[in-house]
Order: structure tokens, then C-alpha cells, then sequence
């Protein structure tokens, strides 16, 4: 007869979390900040209400011990306009949510089945691939087959080694065109309506593209657009803190500072990334759309300004930049508004939850790394 003994589980001997104190404290402080929009002082009272419930500190490292040790490692530091002792995050703890932004949305997009597609296009590129092909001028010889081409080289000359052009063979390369992004931010007060926190995983999502872009792909560029009832071009630095304001939907105003930076960037491939839950409710009425009498409806949707985005979404079609629409609602009535826009620009549109909007942003700027053929 089999018997089994049943002991205290014991994570050293088990292969179990191996997280230093302040390790585990680190990641839920990073959570933390995301929901507080940076806020290093909220979120460390968020830590002690919770260490008060459920105990998460020890009498050998505390809470203080743990501020102590951020402090140290340079995660955070005294805020000049603040006043003494009241903290706030610096460049390495932003750097530091950006990456955890990425490999959070790394691994839903691995656990969802959803990854990498390359462009169908195979030529000079980035990525090495396993196939080879004979050498052509003009190849980088960064990525020359050297046992084929000696291979080549000892079957066409026999045992007085000759090298001739014919010999040589490069292995194949994934094309990657180079892209410029603008990812446009609804920051109107819809975002934090209805109880539901839409603000929080649009700005994850930002930080992680951000990531993406400056780690994997430094040849393009990603700019922010933030808009409300005005646009507003958000550096990176800013990223971390950006917050829902009692705003309008300014979505042509959007558009337009979206145009006006991608005029700027000289990549092959242009595009808008809009991360938006509502309906565009105002307008400025002025010459360039972005001043003048501000024209606002709040109610249903108005064709007076719906149309004003319909003429931007195809002038952006008239330069050659798609627009990809993420709505994080799924109102019939805007689905029907986000429908017209994209065919008007001949875009995208995709209707994700909360849950799994940075999976489809992700996918959906891999996917489309390519170079257009015109």
C-alpha cells in the first residue's frame, strides 16, 4: 500500500520564486505606477494600505527599508517642486516601466498564439534567414554563406583553390521597411466613465510600443499625440503620466497634428495608430482646425463633426498614411462612425477589450512593417 507524506512546501529546495524582497516589492510597485500614472507617492500609499491588510513587508524589510533601497538604486528621487521628502520616479524607473510594458504584452501575445509576421518580401533587410541565395551586387557582405561559398569555390576549382563571383552565396534577409508611427491617445473624459478604467492600459500599450520601437526597431520612429478637446504632441519622457482630463473628443484635431508630424518624418511608410473608446464631440472651426470658435455636441453624433474627421481621415489617405482605429467600446452607433472613417481612409479597424488591446496593437505595427510596392 502506497503512503504519502505531507510536509510545509519549501521554495528553495522546489525550485520556487527565487525574488529577492525588494524583487517582489519592485513589481508590484511597477503596477502600481501604472495605475497612478507615475505617481510615486500615491502609489506608496497604495503599498502601505496594502501591506496593512495583507502583510506584505516582514520585520526584517519593511516598507522604509524598501523606499530606502529605491532611493539608492536610483528609482526615485526628492521632487524639487514637491518639497522635501515627497518622491517621485526618475529616467531609470521610467525606462525600467517601459520595459515591463513590453514584456508584459510579449507574453500575452506568446500565451495568445499571436506573433511576429514578417512581410512576404525577402531581399535586403534586417533579419537573417536560413535559405541562401547566390551573391548579387550590391548584397552586404555582413550576411555571405561562408561554407557555401567555399563549398562553390572547391567544387568549381579542385584542389588549386579559385574564388570567382559565382562562388559566393548570401544567406537571405527579411525586408523591414522602415515606418513612421503616431499613436494618437483619447485623453477625453470618456476614458474613466462608466466605471471602468480605459486610460490606464492605452497608456501601458504607449509605453510598450515605445519600447518596441526604440530597442528592435531604432530606424523608425514613434511620435505621441495625445488630444481631448485640443492635440497635443507628447514626448517620451512624458509618457508615464499621462491622465484623462475634463475633455471633449477632438478627433479631427488629432488627425491633424498626426499629419503634421508624419510631414516631417522622412521614413517610407507612414501611419496613425488611434487608441479611442468615443465619439469625436467638437471641433475648432478655425482656417487650420486647430483654433478658432470651438464647435462642441456632445450628444449622439453630430454630422457637422463627424464629417470635419471623415475630410481629415482622407486627406491622410491623399498622403499616403493609413490609419489603424483600436476602439476600446463596442457602442453599434460608433462602430458604425469608425466604419465610415476607415473606409474614407482605407484603413484598419479593430474592436478589442481592455484585456487585449496592446496584443492587436502589437500584432497589428509587426504585420505591417512592410514595404509598399506602388
Amino acid at each position: 500500500m502506497r503512503h504519502f507524506s505531507y510536509t510545509e512546501w519549501d521554495d528553495a529546495r522546489h525550485g520556487g520564486d527565487h525574488q529577492t524582497p525588494f524583487e517582489r516589492l519592485f513589481d508590484l510597485f511597477q503596477q502600481l505606477l501604472s495605475l497612478s500614472a507615475g505617481n510615486a507617492a500615491e502609489a506608496l500609499d497604495w503599498m502601505a494600505q496594502l501591506d496593512r491588510r495583507y502583510g506584505l513587508t516582514t520585520d526584517d524589510y519593511g516598507l522604509g527599508d524598501f523606499v530606502d533601497e529605491l532611493r539608492e538604486r536610483g528609482f526615485l528621487e526628492d521632487d524639487p517642486e514637491g518639497g522635501p521628502g515627497i518622491p517621485r520616479i526618475t529616467p531609470k524607473t521610467e525606462r525600467t516601466l517601459r520595459q515591463k510594458a513590453m514584456e508584459d504584452v510579449f507574453a500575452k501575445l506568446k500565451k495568445s498564439g499571436r506573433g511576429q509576421h514578417k512581410t512576404p518580401h525577402a531581399g535586403q533587410g534586417d533579419e537573417r534567414q536560413p535559405e541562401t541565395r547566390p551573391w548579387a551586387f550590391g548584397d552586404d557582405v555582413a550576411h555571405l554563406d561562408v561554407t557555401a561559398t567555399l563549398s562553390n569555390a572547391f567544387r568549381s576549382s579542385g584542389e588549386a583553390l579559385h574564388l570567382s563571383e559565382d562562388d559566393f552565396e548570401v544567406y537571405e534577409t527579411d525586408h523591414h521597411a522602415t515606418t513612421a508611427t503616431v499613436l494618437m491617445i483619447d485623453l477625453s473624459h470618456s476614458m474613466i466613465l462608466y466605471g471602468e478604467d480605459r486610460i490606464t492600459p492605452a497608456r501601458k500599450t504607449a509605453l510598450a510600443l515605445a519600447e518596441l520601437i526604440t530597442t528592435r526597431y531604432p530606424k523608425d520612429s514613434l511620435d505621441i499625440v495625445a488630444f481631448g478637446t485640443d492635440a497635443w504632441e507628447v514626448p517620451l519622457s512624458e509618457l508615464p503620466y499621462l491622465q484623462v482630463g475634463p475633455f471633449y473628443t477632438n478627433t479631427r484635431a488629432g488627425l491633424i497634428r498626426a499629419r503634421d508630424v508624419l510631414r516631417r518624418r522622412k521614413n517610407a511608410n507612414k501611419q496613425i495608430l488611434m487608441l479611442t473608446d468615443g465619439k469625436p464631440s467638437c471641433h475648432y472651426e478655425g482656417p487650420n482646425g486647430l483654433a478658432g470658435r470651438l464647435y462642441r455636441n456632445a450628444f449622439g453624433l453630430d454630422r457637422k463633426v463627424v464629417n470635419k474627421v471623415l475630410d481629415e481621415a482622407a486627406a491622410c489617405r491623399r498622403e499616403g498614411i493609413t490609419i489603424t482605429t483600436f476602439m476600446i467600446a463596442r457602442d453599434p452607433m460608433l462602430q458604425q462612425f469608425v466604419h465610415e472613417m476607415t473606409e474614407t481612409n482605407r484603413g484598419r479597424a479593430y474592436y478589442s477589450s481592455l484585456d487585449d488591446l496592446g496584443d492587436f496593437v502589437f500584432e497589428d505595427f509587426v504585420r505591417n512593417r512592410r514595404k509598399r510596392v506602388r
